[in-house]
């Protein structure tokens, strides 16, 4: 069977399966098959144990305001109309492309393009590193009514829409914000009492000794912060610079390149066990608790919630199955890093205060490739590490704590 076969009748080589978020094997099989197509050619690294990474295209065009495009034009055609400023459109080939500037919105076309059967729809989300710099992404489809839903049997081009909330950036075609998950049938988060069955095979939340916590299930799995931190750091949460006076740019391709003080101020262990967080303030804290998501399972966290507060707690939401598992569920939970950004007043945040909830999901089948280190996780047993692109100083490791911790896109 070759490509021009599988592209013109993909219906023969999908083979029926299981309701749930589609596993690594079958998106790998929805490429072969021309589900998914992209030039340049998508190659197996970019496939995730339960999602697909998008990549940006090679232009990006600076909009005056957010907005899907409606029924009445295409989405480039809405672009054009809302271009903004006196060179709004940007070459993400060039050898220094153009700096995308924070409060900002540019829409990027993506190499990706989507032709999914009729029982297949998508659920989109900011990459781990890109929620971690305060990076604002959401995916948008041709004649979409929401942000970060692909339609059942859509077919058409795929856009990001791309807002820095703090940092200027830099970014290049076929770089990676976001991911995307496909899911068949009408697959929904496990109710609590399908928690509890699921937690008795293995648990789901643990304290960082590793014994299963009790009484963290109650609409999904409940998530509370860590003032405390553990004995070897001292430091408990980074907030995000904000100097608008002398910004410095972030280069998305550089790793292990930025000093982490330029850019984020450290707050170490308060001996009440509470921080105030600022209004408008972007903060990395991790989570009380050790979560755990099995094989055959996925979890994302669910969107702000106004009765834990007026913060947001829900950017890079994906956990992968294998997160704080392992193989073989060898790894008794893994930390969290929560990406929170407080509203339109101060915050008070206590010592195992609840800000968030985590809903799992069944997937189609357990994937054939795990959520790790093996598979080039960035993150994967790192303390309240800030993103990818900050030097691993001596100075940082120590004042990172030790055991599992990974934000919230499990990537």
């Amino acid at each position: 069977m070759n490509t021009i076969e599988r592209a013109l009748f993909p219906e023969i080589y999908d083979p029926p399966g299981e309701n749930g978020i589609l596993p690594w094997q079958d998106i790998i099989r929805m490429v072969r098959t021309g589900r998914i197509s992209a030039s340049p050619d998508i190659p197996d690294s970019q496939i995730q144990p339960a999602s697909i990474d998008l990549r940006l295209g090679r232009q990006a065009y600076r909009v005056r305001a957010s907005f899907l495009r409606g029924r009445s034009k295409t989405l480039l055609t809405k672009v054009n109309e809302m271009l903004d400023g006196d060179s709004p459109t940007i070459d993400l080939t060039s050898a220094t492309p153009a700096v995308l500037e924070p409060g900002v919105v540019y829409i990027v076309p993506l190499l990706e393009k989507l032709r999914l059967p009729e029982d297949i729809h998508g659920i989109a989300n900011p990459k781990s590193t890109t929620g971690r710099l305060d990076i604002f992404t959401r995916l948008i489809t041709e004649c979409g009514d929401e942000f970060d839903r692909v339609p059942k049997g859509y077919s058409g081009e795929l856009y990001v829409e791309i807002s820095s909330r703090t940092f200027p950036i830099r970014l290049r075609s076929g770089m990676r914000l976001n991911q995307l998950r496909f899911v068949r049938g009408n697959s929904g988060p496990l109710n609590d009492t399908s928690l509890r069955d699921l937690a008795k095979q293995h648990p789901l939340v643990c304290d960082t000794n590793g014994t299963p916590a009790k009484n963290q299930i109650r609409n999904g799995v409940e998530i509370t912060v860590d003032l405390m931190g553990g004995s070897s750091s001292d430091i408990v949460a980074y907030k995000a610079k904000h100097d608008r006076s002398n910004p410095l740019i972030i280069e998305l391709d550089r790793v292990n390149y930025y000093q982490p003080t330029d850019f984020w101020q450290a707050f170490p262990r308060p001996d009440d066990g509470r921080i105030v967080l600022d209004p408008g303030g972007f903060y990395l804290l991790a989570s009380k608790k050790r979560v755990s998501i099995p094989l055959d399972h996925a979890a994302e966290m669910i969107a702000h919630d106004p009765n834990m507060g007026e913060f947001r707690v829900h950017y890079a939401g994906f956990f992968d199955p294998g997160f704080g598992f392992g193989n073989n569920g060898e790894i008794l939970g893994t930390k969290a890093v929560l990406e929170v950004r407080a509203y339109e007043v101060p915050i008070l945040l206590e010592d195992d205060h609840l800000v968030g909830r985590l809903n799992y999901y069944r997937m189609a089948a357990a994937p054939g490739r795990v959520y790790g280190l093996s598979i080039g996780s960035s993150y994967q047993q790192q303390g309240l590490a800030l993103s990818k692109q900050f030097r691993r100083s001596d100075t940082t490791s120590n004042h990172a704590p030790q055991g599992n911790v990974h934000n919230l896109a499990a990537v």
